[in-house]
């Protein structure tokens, strides 16, 4: 079974943002930048996905300029997609699904930005499309919402997908499963 790294909204719209002070990983290019690496060793399919929101007039709207990968991210290679996405998850608004089933895909690692939201919700639906998904916990980050600190979302995140819609991993579990 081939397997796919999906890289979700790790994109400078956020950075933008006023909340970037308060993201719980702020570092998120570092441990996303292993798992390029680790999958592209293994011979896996790439995707990176952008969140967009055009003609909104804020940092997700593409003329704004903030739409695109952070500074310190490896760049996509040759042949690896970069889609464009409006909805919360990878599927609903792009060729992601087609593309997974044109080159065999079955297995899905996904990691990015904002942990409960566009990460969980691609997850969910990968899962529901057949895919065996594998949330890889470290490799993603968010923000407080209300009075919920970025760690307490992060942990209700976990626990609801958990053997339900995907394994959690590390980087580290998977470098070493892969080794």
């Amino acid at each position: 079974m081939r397997r796919a790294l999906i890289v979700i909204d790790v994109q400078e719209s956020f950075r933008a943002r006023p909340l970037w002070d308060r993201i719980a990983n702020p570092g998120i290019a570092e441990p996303v930048n292993r798992l390029v690496r680790l999958a592209r060793d293994s011979g896996d399919l790439v995707v990176w996905v952008l969140h967009t929101e055009p003609g909104s007039g804020d940092v997700f709207d593409p003329e704004k300029g903030h739409v695109r990968l952070l500074a310190e991210l490896e760049q996509p290679l040759p042949g690896e997609p970069v889609l464009y996405k409006t909805s919360h998850n990878a599927f609903t608004t792009t060729n992601l699904q087609q593309r997974l089933t044109g080159a065999g895909v079955g297995e899905l690692w996904v990691c990015g930005i904002r942990t409960e939201q566009c990460v969980e919700t691609t997850a969910r639906v990968g899962s529901d499309l057949g895919y065996e998904v594998v949330f890889v916990a470290d490799a993603t980050t968010t923000d407080p919402i209300g009075d919920l600190s970025a760690e307490a979302i992060t942990e209700r995140t976990l626990a609801v997908l958990r053997g339900r819609f995907a394994r959690i991993a590390t980087v580290d579990e998977l470098a070493a499963s892969s080794a």
